[in-house]
C-alpha cells in the first residue's frame, strides 16, 4: 500500500508533520504501507493536480486544501486555509472523519498530534520532543530574537537546512529521520552536517545583507532581497538587528516564485494590532494572523514591490 503526503515543503512544521502523520498512520493502521512525499509550495496559481493524488492513501498536511475525492487525510492550522469557497465547501460537506482544520492550534504537528490522541487513542512517547519544538518553532515561541538567531539549538540547526535545501531527496530523508532519530543525531548525518556549513555561512551573509538594505520607519522594517542568491532567511534577523520593531515586511525571489514575506515580533515593544493573514489575503496570499506571506509568479518583482510597499505603507499608520 502506498501512502502519499503532501505536506508544507521548507518548512519545519511541514516536515514535521509529515513524520508524526506517517508514524500515526502506520501504527494505527496501516502497518504494512510505504510513503512516499510531495513537498508542497504556495505559489500564484496551479497548486494542485489530479496527479499528485497517486496513493492508496492520500494526504495533505499542514497545507491548503484540495477538493479532490482522491484526498483521504487532511491536516492544517492556517487561517488561510482554502483556495477557493467551493474549496471550503467541499470541505463542509465531507463526513469522512479524516479531515481537520483549527487555526487556533500553534502548530500543525501539534493538532495532528491532539487530534490522533483524542480522536484515535494515539500517542508515542518518541515523537514528543517532535511536536514540542514544532509548536515551539511554528509559534516563534522563543525567549529572544538572539535565541532564533544564533543557532546554539540542534532543532533551529535543522531549521536552517529544511529552509535553505534545495533537495526534495533530503527533504524526503530528513522526514523519515525525523521518524526515529533525536535532532542531535539528525545533524550528525554526514549529508547534513556537510550542508550545514554552507548554509550557514548564508545564513551570516543574509544578515549583513539585511543590516545593509533594511529601514525602520514607524516601527516596520522593510527590505529588499530580490534577486539575491537566497532560498530563505530567518525570519527573526530583522528583530535581532532592529529591537524596536514591531513588523517587518520584505521582497525576495526563493525557489519557482517571487514572495512578499510579511511578519511580527515575538518581542514587539508595541501591541501587534494587525492580522497579518487577512492583509495578505488581500493580495492572494495568506498565513497566519501574525505572520503571512504573498506569492507571485517569478519575475514578478515590481508587482511584488508595489504589494509590499501598500504593506508598509499600511502597517506604517497602525
Amino acid at each position: 500500500m502506498l501512502v502519499r503526503v503532501l505536506y508544507h515543503d521548507h518548512c519545519f512544521d511541514g516536515a514535521a508533520s509529515a513524520a508524526f502523520f506517517s508514524n500515526f498512520l502506520k501504527e494505527k493502521f496501516h502497518p504494512e504501507a510505504r510513503f512516499a512525499y510531495t513537498g508542497m509550495a504556495h505559489k500564484a496559481s496551479n497548486i494542485f493536480t489530479e496527479d499528485l493524488f497517486d496513493g492508496d492513501v492520500n494526504a495533505i498536511v499542514d497545507f491548503k486544501y484540495c477538493a479532490t475525492d482522491k484526498l483521504t487525510w487532511w491536516f492544517d492550522h492556517h487561517q488561510s486555509a482554502f483556495l477557493t469557497p467551493e474549496d471550503e465547501l467541499h470541505f463542509q460537506r465531507d463526513t469522512s472523519g479524516k479531515k481537520f482544520l483549527d487555526p487556533a492550534f500553534k502548530s500543525c504537528c501539534g493538532y495532528i498530534a491532539s487530534i490522533a490522541g483524542s480522536r484515535f487513542g494515539y500517542h508515542s512517547a518518541a515523537l514528543d520532543d517532535l511536536v514540542r519544538w514544532a509548536e515551539i518553532v511554528d509559534s516563534a515561541d522563543y525567549p529572544s530574537a538572539k535565541f532564533a538567531v544564533e543557532l546554539t539549538e540542534p532543532a533551529l540547526q535543522l531549521v536552517l537546512v529544511i529552509e535553505g535545501s534545495k533537495s526534495p531527496d533530503l527533504m524526503h530523508r530528513i522526514i523519515g529521520w525525523m521518524r526515529t532519530l533525536s535532532f542531535e543525531e539528525i545533524m550528525k548525518q554526514p549529508e547534513i552536517a556537510a550542508l550545514y556549513k554552507p548554509l550557514y555561512e548564508t545564513h551570516l551573509r543574509s544578515m549583513e545583507l539585511i543590516r545593509e538594505r533594511a529601514v525602520l520607519e514607524d516601527g516596520v522594517v522593510y527590505f529588499d532581497i530580490a534577486g539575491e542568491d537566497i532560498v530563505a532567511y530567518n525570519k527573526f534577523i530583522p528583530y535581532y538587528l532592529f529591537p524596536k520593531a514591531a513588523y517587518t515586511v520584505s521582497v525576495s525571489t526563493p525557489l519557482h516564485r517571487t514572495k512578499v514575506s510579511v511578519g511580527s515580533s515575538p518581542w514587539s515593544p508595541k501591541p501587534i494590532t494587525h492580522n497579518l493573514a487577512s492583509i495578505c489575503e488581500r493580495y492572494g496570499g495568506g498565513g497566519h494572523p501574525r505572520v503571512g506571506a504573498i506569492s507571485f509568479e517569478p519575475g514578478a518583482v515590481e508587482e511584488a514591490r508595489q504589494a509590499a510597499r501598500e504593506v508598509v505603507d499600511e502597517l506604517r499608520r497602525d
